[in-house]
């Protein structure tokens, strides 16, 4: 599963991995309202981040395929509304939209793949984002780990008695089994969650995630972030200008 893929990731050792998250934060936002804002050709100027992207990948020691292809994901939504430009005979537009959306589902999947989830939640709550919706964001993503774990010992469990995708495609009886063993994944689910929260009440929980050790803004993140953010909008601006 992806999020399983990028919780490795984001494990990993590199100059990146160890920048602040508050600053891979602010040089993601930076970056995301220069792409949203653009307003020349995106061509190139979608060109020139996209290189400098594939250099943070490669800065990162993250996969480059992988990341290339899983950043993919947001297209087939991007699709429909980008067909809705060409279909009002607006080219530019439609593939401006294409280019945005992948820079931006890449941009968003580096800070991920270099950052594990506590330390990017807690960076967030450095920055003002309200707790409730850390907390609502951790469990939920904490718990897709429960609900991959049990959809695996099912899906064992039907292997194991001959179950196959063909052959519940061509059964429609054993489709509607199939639909019922998704009601009961969400329902045993939903009772290993309630279970391992009554564990963590039982064991002090006060409704906050501590870290082992706290993060501290340094110099070099400072730098990190004036250089991210310093880059791409000059990126910007000398496109713009070449464009005049």
């Amino acid at each position: 599963m992806h999020h399983v893929v990028l919780e490795r990731w984001s494990r990993g050792d590199s100059p990146l991995h160890r920048r602040d998250p508050r600053a891979k934060t602010l040089a993601l936002l930076i970056f995301l309202v220069l792409v949203a804002t653009s307003r020349v050709p995106f061509l190139p100027l979608g060109a020139a981040y996209f290189c400098l992207l594939i250099a943070a990948l490669v800065w990162a020691r993250l996969p480059l395929a992988a990341a290339l292809a899983r950043s993919s994901v947001v297209l087939p939504f991007s699709v429909v509304f980008a067909g809705i430009s060409l279909m009002a005979g607006d080219a530019t537009r439609a593939g401006a939209l294409l280019v945005k959306s992948y820079l931006s589902a890449l941009a968003v999947l580096l800070v991920i793949s270099t950052t594990p989830m506590p330390q990017l939640l807690r960076g967030l709550e450095g920055l003002g984002v309200p707790r409730f919706l850390l907390m609502v964001a951790q469990f939920l993503y904490r718990y897709l780990f429960v609900i991959s774990e049990e959809a695996q010992h099912m899906r064992a469990a039907s292997i194991a008695r001959g179950a196959s995708v063909r052959g519940m495609v061509a059964h429609r009886a054993r489709f509607r089994s199939a639909a019922g063993a998704l009601a009961v994944l969400f329902a045993r689910s939903y009772a290993r969650a309630e279970s391992i929260h009554q564990a963590m009440l039982a064991r002090g929980f006060e409704g906050r995630f501590h870290l082992l050790s706290a993060s501290r803004f340094r110099w070099q993140d400072a730098l990190f972030l004036f250089a991210a953010g310093g880059l791409a909008a000059a990126i910007r601006l000398a496109v713009e200008r070449a464009a005049l």
